[in-house]
């Protein structure tokens, strides 16, 4: 293959974004209480979304603790409280809680966790809360999350 059609080739792979989007994010989590973004926006042509947790501090997760926990703005207050309530075996989400549409395990310094979730789950207009639900967390540890186009 000549040069001129490897480099058509690489060019017409750098125009393929919009057919083929970011099924998955990254969200970093600090010993500092805090993600590393407010907003996260899901592409609808997603048949599935994957999140990455990932704890960037040292501390300990009974200590630190960080998870990420998705609702929609509505369920948000209550499902908080209630996983507050559901205790650390829980990862402070309560068991079967229907108002969570998705959710990591709850993670200390140094490790990660993933979740998928189908984006069928999703609606347009919609907004939706994700958040860190270890007690004390959520008040702060929060962003906005919707379906975008």
């Amino acid at each position: 293959m000549s040069g001129k059609y490897i480099a058509a080739a690489v060019l017409s792979f750098a125009f393929l974004p919009a057919a083929y989007a970011a099924c998955d994010v990254t969200v970093e989590s600090n010993d500092a209480m805090q993600f590393n973004t407010k907003e996260i926006v899901v592409d609808k042509s997603c048949k599935e979304f994957t999140v990455n947790l990932k704890h960037v501090g040292k501390l300990p997760k009974a200590s630190m603790g960080h998870n990420w926990v998705l609702t929609k703005d509505s369920d948000f207050q209550g499902a908080a409280n209630e996983g507050v309530a559901a205790g650390a075996a829980n990862d402070y989400v309560k068991p079967n809680d229907a108002r969570v549409i998705a959710h990591t395990k709850l993670i200390g310094g140094g490790e990660a966790d993933s979740v998928t979730f189908d984006v069928s789950k999703l609606e347009a207009g919609q907004g939706y809360t994700f958040f860190c639900s270890f007690p004390g967390h959520w008040a702060i540890m929060k962003g906005s999350l919707k379906l975008g186009s």
